[in-house]
C-alpha cells in the first residue's frame, strides 16, 4: 500500500461514518466515499497541508450535494421514506453516544433539515469538530455555521428529547415485542406500547405496507399480532426466520425467508421505558446492506 493509499485507509471509516449520518442510505455514503476517493487520488499532495481536513471538505461537499438531488426523489417516493437500515456493533460506554447518533429515530429526525444544517449538525454534535473547522468544511462562514448549527440543535431538540434508554432495557423490551408480535399476544403488546406509538413502514411502493404512519397503541399492537397469522410477503408464518441483531445502534430484527431478507424492525422507547416509536424497513433497495451481513463500526468523535 503506498502512503497515498494508506492516508486515506485511515481515515476513511470517519468518512463513511459522517456520509451516511448525512444521507441516510449506505449505497450514496459509499459513492461519496469512493468519489472522494478518486479526488484524493488526482490532488496535488504537496499542496495539502491537512489531508484529514481536505478530506472532510471533500466528503461534506459531496454529501450534501447528494442530499440535495436526492431531496426530489424524495418527495415523490410511495408512503414514507426512512433511512436505511445498517448492521452495527457497539460494545463499549463510549460507543453509546456513535449508537444513538446513527438511530433509527434521531436519523429520521434530520431528514427534515437541509442539507447544510444536517452537516453542520452531524459535524458539530457527532464528531465535536469546532466552528472554524466547520467553516472550512462546508465552505461557509463561521458566523454562518453558527446560525446553521443553532437551528438544527434547536429542531432536533424539539423533535427528539435527549433520553437514552439503557443497553440492557432496550434489549429486554425489544425480546418481549419479539416475543409478543410471534405469539400474537396482543395483550402484552399493549403494556410494551405507549398509547401514542407511531409506526413507520417503508415499502418504497415495492412491498405492500401502510402508506401512511399508524398510530396508537390498539392499532399498531392489532397490526403486529397478526404478523404469526398471515404471509408477510409471500412467506408463509412458519417459513420466516426472525433474528435479534444490533441495528444502527441498538437492538432490532431482521425478516427473512424464501432465501432473502424481507424487513428490519427497530424500537425507540421513551423517558418510561415503553415502545415510542418503530421503524419498519421493507424496500428491497433498502435491505442490501444488512442482506450482505456487513458490519458497521461508526465512528463518533475524530
Amino acid at each position: 500500500m503506498n502512503a497515498r493509499d494508506q492516508v486515506f485507509g485511515e481515515h476513511r471509516n470517519l468518512l463513511f461514518s459522517m456520509a451516511y449520518r448525512i444521507l441516510g442510505t449506505t449505497a450514496d455514503a459509499e459513492d461519496a466515499v469512493q468519489d472522494a476517493w478518486v479526488k484524493w487520488s488526482a490532488a496535488n499532495r504537496s499542496q495539502v497541508a491537512d489531508p484529514k481536513a481536505y478530506l472532510v471538505r471533500i466528503v461534506s461537499n459531496l454529501a450534501m450535494d447528494r442530499l440535495r438531488s436526492a431531496r426530489s426523489r424524495r418527495e415523490t417516493y410511495v408512503g414514507p421514506w426512512l433511512p436505511e437500515p445498517i448492521l452495527t456493533s457497539t460494545d463499549t460506554a463510549d460507543d453509546v453516544a456513535a449508537a444513538e447518533s446513527v438511530s433509527m429515530a434521531l436519523l429520521v429526525v434530520l431528514e427534515t433539515l437541509s442539507p447544510l444544517e444536517r452537516a453542520v449538525f452531524v459535524l458539530r454534535e457527532a464528531f465535536g469538530f469546532s466552528y472554524a473547522e466547520i467553516a472550512d468544511a462546508v465552505e461557509r462562514s463561521e458566523d454562518a455555521v453558527r446560525q446553521a448549527a443553532h437551528r438544527a440543535r434547536g429542531h432536533v431538540q424539539a423533535r427528539r428529547p435527549r433520553f437514552h434508554a439503557d443497553r440492557t432495557r432496550r434489549r429486554e423490551v425489544t425480546e418481549r415485542f419479539f416475543a409478543a408480535a410471534t405469539g400474537g399476544d396482543i395483550n402484552t403488546l399493549m403494556q410494551l406500547l405507549a398509547p401514542d406509538v407511531t409506526l413507520w413502514t417503508d415499502g418504497g411502493g415495492k412491498v405492500r405496507q401502510a402508506m401512511h404512519p399508524v398510530t396508537g397503541a390498539a392499532r399498531v399492537a392489532a397490526w403486529f399480532a397478526a404478523i404469526g397469522t398471515r404471509p408477510y410477503q409471500g412467506v408463509e408464518p412458519a417459513d420466516m426466520t426472525i433474528e435479534l441483531v444490533e441495528l444502527n445502534g441498538g437492538p432490532g430484527m431482521v425478516f427473512t425467508g424464501a432465501g432473502r431478507v424481507i424487513a428490519t424492525l427497530t424500537l425507540d422507547l421513551d423517558e418510561r421505558g415503553h415502545i415510542a416509536a418503530i421503524h419498519n424497513v421493507a424496500n428491497p433497495d433498502k435491505l442490501g446492506a444488512v442482506a450482505a451481513r456487513t458490519i458497521h463500526h461508526i465512528e463518533l468523535g475524530r
